[in-house]
């Protein structure tokens, strides 16, 4: 089936092939949930549910979901429209969902790794903290680059993007602030956002840190979509001269 409308050729991803996508987004989605069950310890008998209280969980939860959805639109799409094109909700809500998870990613390979070094812990990377905190955001970074249509992203999208983490903010400092513990001892769940250690003062040096370098990424994301499109239909141009 040609493409339609909401698809038209200039929007294109690299690979427009929607089984290579389903084989991608089948693995990606068995490899995001073994993460979560590892990290969760659902398997083990005596679950910790207190990770449901962190971003990085709650970050990994919404990738699942997000894969799961696009297998399901995937399959459908591959039934009803062949198997050239693409398929996903909205390249835009790809884009959220990427920089969701990339903000798990940055944090623990830029602030979290070097403190658990400084304190001696010896098992930064191991099977379970790689899952969830550096191969679920590649595989989300990966779906994009491969099988989402280039050229959706606006330059406001960075700062709409700010808005998952910081609903996290506002919900752990709520927590915190009434009383609720990340762990036992613990109102805090990141050291970061230590205000008892740090002070206000400190806490925003790091939050407004964090903010910039994640905005900053997100145009990053924003520039290579267009680039990506531009480059998308220049071939376009081309094949059709030809």
């Amino acid at each position: 089936m040609p493409e339609s409308p909401r698809n038209p050729p200039f929007a294109r991803a690299a690979v427009n092939t929607r089984p290579v996508a389903l084989a991608f987004r089948l693995i990606a989605l068995a490899v995001i949930l073994t993460g979560i069950i590892r990290y969760s310890e659902v398997l083990s008998g005596v679950p910790d549910w207190s990770t449901l209280l962190f971003y990085t969980m709650l970050s990994n939860l919404l990738c699942l979901a997000w894969m799961l959805m696009l297998v399901v639109r995937t399959i459908v799409d591959l039934r009803h429209r062949g198997a050239s094109g693409t398929s996903t909700p909205s390249p835009r809500w790809s884009g959220a969902v990427m920089m969701a998870i990339t903000v798990t990613m940055l944090i623990y390979l830029v602030v979290l790794v070097p403190t658990r070094v400084a304190d001696g812990d010896g098992d930064i990377f191991s099977l379970t903290d790689t899952l969830i905190h550096v191969v679920t955001p590649c595989l989300l970074i990966l779906d994009w680059l491969l099988f989402v249509p280039k050229g959706a992203f606006r330059w406001a999208d960075p700062l709409r993007w700010t808005l998952i983490p910081y609903a996290y903010l506002a919900f752990a400092f709520a927590f915190g602030a009434v009383g609720g513990e990340f762990t036992p001892g613990q109102k805090y769940p990141y050291p970061f956002m230590n205000v008892d250690a740090l002070g206000i003062g400190g806490v925003a040096l790091w939050l407004v840190a964090l903010t910039v370098a994640l905005i900053v990424v997100g145009f990053i994301y924003v520039l290579v979509d267009r680039a990506l499109a531009a480059l998308g239909r220049a071939q376009l141009s081309g094949d059709l001269d030809d």
